[in-house]
């Protein structure tokens, strides 16, 4: 017998069961202030956010009114980046526009 063979006798086979996770998702929230105009929330919204006209303006309203609104629903690694997209574009324009992402 070759030194490389391998005995199978008395082996049982058997499957692996892989258990695949949908990754968690999270909304990705635009915070209402004083200073950030509706024009550059909307903007943000469509540019970042890929938000038509009308939606995008939907959410700046819903962000005007209630103090917060959901931009979208992404992974995690998606929402941190927008995220910090945001941020960047908001300071570049010197406005204080926040954004955060809460776990649905």
């Amino acid at each position: 017998m070759a030194e490389n063979s391998y005995d199978h006798q008395g082996s049982v086979a058997t499957e692996e069961i892989l258990e695949i996770k949908e990754p968690r998702l999270y909304k990705v929230l635009l915070h209402n202030d004083d200073y950030t105009t509706m024009e550059f929330v909307i903007s943000i919204l469509e540019t970042v956010f890929h938000k038509s006209t009308p939606d995008a303006t939907r959410i700046m309203l819903n962000v005007h009114n209630e103090g917060v609104g959901v931009a979208g629903i992404y992974t995690r690694e998606i929402s941190e980046t927008k995220i910090a997209v945001v941020h960047e574009l908001a300071k570049k324009n010197e406005f204080p526009l926040r954004c955060s992402m809460e776990m649905i």
